[in-house]
Parts: structure tokens; sequence; C-alpha cells
């Protein structure tokens, strides 16, 4: 009977020594991975700010912060958070269209469009960068088309300019959009559909108060990611943008290669990553309010 009784706390004390052997295999096995983002993501990022904050004597200064949200360079990040919004909303309309048609095909169908969107991706930039050029050049295929067609005002102007930019970082941003949005909307229950326009809803009605609502997230986070994805994308607005159309990663480029300004463009770095964090924050914030409201109507 005493051995009995014993025996639920020796299982006890078996069972928390397991546990705290695994809570040390787990620490170990944790120091490589806590290194590796010491080194190569706290570490460069600390490098970063301290030199955004080192003045010309060495002492502390924010005058770096103060000429980066100041005359050309404001001009600049304003430009930057122009193009990315707007390259944000062109791939969600597009993005939208083509991942909720895909999602309606068979799956056969869907692989193959997927397919087409995808592989592209895979093209290194810079031939896609140059590819759109030819085409939105004044004597390319797309002005060739459209003077051909007696369009009005044609050829026009496509390239070096804010135009050029956004078509250029839309094909880019393009691919993630739909890859997210498609994966919403194959999650989505049709049968929800179904009795919406059971109970006599057209589909504009199940569109906007039963669909949407349910992709709702997708649109959100897809629509974050490509904006915070151009916001420091460098090569396509470089080379279809030119001098005339500067966004802050090729000023930071010029800075950096043409003027010697470190902690100028330290500063500007900075401040982008804060602009992805804030973008992250709401993103989190969003999903954390779902959630609640989630649970207060399971709750009711």
């Amino acid at each position: 009977m005493a051995g009995t009784a014993l025996a639920p706390g020796k299982v006890r004390v078996k069972t928390s020594a397991k546990r705290g052997h695994r809570s040390r295999i787990a620490l170990v096995n944790a120091v490589p991975v806590t290194v590796f983002l010491l080194v190569l993501f706290v570490y460069p990022i600390i490098g970063v700010l301290s030199l955004s904050l080192e003045g010309d004597s060495g002492g502390f200064t924010l005058h770096w912060y103060t000429d980066a949200l100041s005359g050309v360079n404001l001009s600049v990040l304003i430009s930057t958070l122009r193009i990315s919004a707007e390259t944000a909303v062109l791939s969600l309309l597009v993005g939208f269209m083509l991942a909720h048609a895909i999602a309606r095909m068979r799956p056969v169908f869907a692989a193959l469009a997927m397919l087409i969107v995808v592989v592209p991706h895979f093209i290194s930039a810079l031939v896609r960068t140059y590819g759109w050029i030819i085409m939105l050049g004044e004597h390319g295929l797309i002005n060739t088309l459209l003077t051909s067609v007696d369009a009005p005002g044609a050829p026009y102007s496509l390239l070096y300019n804010e135009t050029g930019v956004v078509i250029g970082t839309t094909s880019v941003m393009l691919p993630y959009t739909v890859l997210i949005l498609q994966g919403v909307m194959r999650g989505v229950d049709r049968r929800l559909l179904a009795a919406a326009a059971g109970f006599g809803a057209g589909r504009l009605t199940i569109f906007r108060r039963v669909y949407l609502p349910l992709v709702a997230p997708g649109v959100g986070t897809a629509g974050l990611l490509s904006f915070i994805l151009c916001l420091g994308y460098y090569i396509t607005p470089a080379l279809m943008g030119g001098d005339k159309q500067t966004v802050v990663a090729a000023l930071i480029d010029q800075q950096v290669m043409k003027q010697d300004q470190w902690n100028s463009a330290a500063a500007f770095g900075v401040i982008l990553l804060l602009l992805t964090f804030a973008g992250l924050g709401v993103l989190g914030l969003a999903k954390l309010r779902r959630k609640k409201a989630h649970a207060r109507r399971s709750s009711s």
C-alpha cells in the first residue's frame, strides 16, 4: 500500500525532471538561432541607429533626422510613401481580380494560372525591369499599339516618371498579392454565398456583405505587404524613375556611394525601419481587433 501511495509522487518527479531536461535542450538549441539573430540583425540595426545619432564631432545629435525630414529630402520621403501607396492599391485591384478568377477555376487550371503568375517572379528583377523599359518606351510595344489605334495623345510618356515607377513596382509586388489573396479566397466556404443567395440577396449584396468581409484580412495583409516591400525597393525605381523620380532607397545609395554621407543614409534607414514597424503594428492591431470581435460574437 505504501509503495503504491508513493508511486504518483515519483511519477510527478520524473515528469518534472523530463520537462526540465527538455527545457535545457531547447535552450541549447536556441543558442545558435539567438546568436545568428544578434549578429546579423540586432547588431547591424544598433550600428545604424548609433550612426544616425552621431554628429560630425562624434557627439549625440538629431541633425540627420532633422535634415531627412525637411526640404528636398522630405519631398523624396513623401514621394516614396505615395508611390508605395499607389503600388499597394494597384496591386490589390489587379491582384484581387486575378486571385478571384483563379479561386473559381478547377484545381488543374488554377495551378497552371498560378504558375503563370509566379514563374516570372523568379526571373531577375533587373531583367524584368529592362523588359518594362523596352515595352514602355516611346517606340515600345505599348505606345506602338496605342499609336496604331489612334489613341488621343499617343505616344505617352511612360518612363522616367512616377507612372513608370508605379507600373514597374506593381509588376514586382503582384505575385505576392495574388498568392496571399488566392489562399484566402480558396478558404471561403461557398455554402455561405449559396445561403445568402437562397435568402434572396443579389450578387452585389453577397459580395459586399458576405464575401468581402471574409477575405478582408487577406486584403489588408496583401496591401500592407506590398506597401512595406515597396518602401525600400531600389532596382525598379532607380532604373524606371531616373534622376527626376528619386525614392528613399535611391537617395540612400547616392548618399553612401557618391556623397559619403553615412550618417544621413543611416537616418533614412532608421526612418524606413520605423515605418515598417508601424505598418506591422497596424496589421497586428487589426488582427487583435478581429479576434476580440470574433470572441464577443462567439460568447453572445
